[in-house]
């Protein structure tokens, strides 16, 4: 009889945990979350044509004139953006804040300064434009499981101007410019 009482609460607690996990107690991977701003660069003598930034670094600040190799730790080298050439890119605005900067290096590469042997010295040369994204965020909730997600409305972008600005204009693709999906291009850049 012991054992019986104790089989039959064993089935009842596992009943019991069966029934309280719900199918959506786990948010697939399809599912959309906080999407990033999409920027295609195009030609500027042609702006229907795509064309590719070659040496394309991207780093979230500037914080010297002179930016060592050895101040670029993993951190702050957006991933899948160092040192490569695209005419498409995906940057994450901030959730926490209404502005994100960013700086995006047009034909980078490392100068070893004469010191092969010694990295400490080792700086980026390229050219260096900073981009200024504002926006106001707003949380949608998306299930029980996945939580909520930060979407990004009134988004404007500005191209700090400098001596030799690689990035030539910006044109957002809709009048008061949101952040909702990552389906369609955010805004277009001529360079």
């Amino acid at each position: 009889m012991k054992y019986f009482k104790i089989l039959i609460i064993s089935v009842l607690l596992l009943a019991a945990l069966s029934i309280s996990c719900e199918r959506d107690d786990i948010c697939p991977a399809s599912t959309p979350t906080t999407p990033h701003l999409i920027i295609d660069f195009l030609d500027v003598n042609n702006n229907d044509n795509p064309k590719n930034v070659f040496g394309l670094l991207i780093i979230d600040t500037l914080t010297t004139d002179t930016l060592l190799v050895t101040d670029l730790n993993i951190k702050s080298i957006l991933p899948g953006y160092g040192f490569i050439s695209e005419s498409t890119i995906l940057l994450p605005l901030k959730t926490d804040a209404n502005t994100t900067q960013f700086v995006l290096f047009k034909e980078a590469e490392i100068n070893d300064n004469g010191t092969e042997e010694d990295t400490s010295d080792d700086f980026i040369e390229g050219n260096p434009d900073v981009i200024t994204i504002n926006y106001s965020r707003e949380q949608v909730f998306v299930s029980r499981a996945c939580g909520y997600k930060t979407i990004f409305k009134n988004v404007t972008l500005t191209i700090e101007p400098d001596e030799d600005n690689w990035m030539l204009s910006r044109q957002p693709l809709t009048d008061n410019q949101s952040v909702e999906d990552e389906t369609t291009t955010h805004f277009n850049i001529t360079h």
